[in-house]
């Protein structure tokens, strides 16, 4: 995109040998891209998984729960194992803190699909 990242800060010393180095060559992006790749796999065996076409609202609605979740990822410290599993092992107030605002953020974005043009799933009998 034309931004010269190796003269910002973080990208010297140390992780300046990241910037010539494959995608591959961080573990972290190969566990992302592992999860990815496994989310698509179990989705597909389901039969869950399906092209749809992309609406403005969908789009819309895509871009913007994805730069609310890296932004709420960033501020818990991590996602879902770092902040909320493990803050309740280790008994610390802001894993039970993290929790009720999870569950607060679903129900918003719950009420909130319709704006989108999306459709709210229905509760089903079985959780397989």
């Amino acid at each position: 995109m034309g931004f010269d990242v190796a003269s910002w800060g973080y990208w010297q010393g140390e992780n300046a040998a990241a910037l010539q180095a494959s995608i591959f060559a961080d573990s972290t992006t190969v566990l992302n891209l592992g999860i990815i790749l496994g989310a698509f796999i179990a989705s597909a065996a389901g039969g869950l998984f399906k092209f749809t076409k992309i609406t403005p609202g969908n789009f819309a609605a895509s871009v913007i729960g994805g730069l609310l979740m890296g932004y709420g990822a960033r501020l818990a410290f991590g996602c879902n194992i770092g902040a909320y599993f493990g803050g309740i092992a280790s008994f610390s107030l802001h894993g039970y803190i993290w929790r009720v605002l999870a569950l607060a953020g679903t129900f918003l974005a719950l009420y909130l699909r319709p704006l989108f043009g999306l459709s709210v799933p229905k509760p089903t009998d079985t959780f397989c």
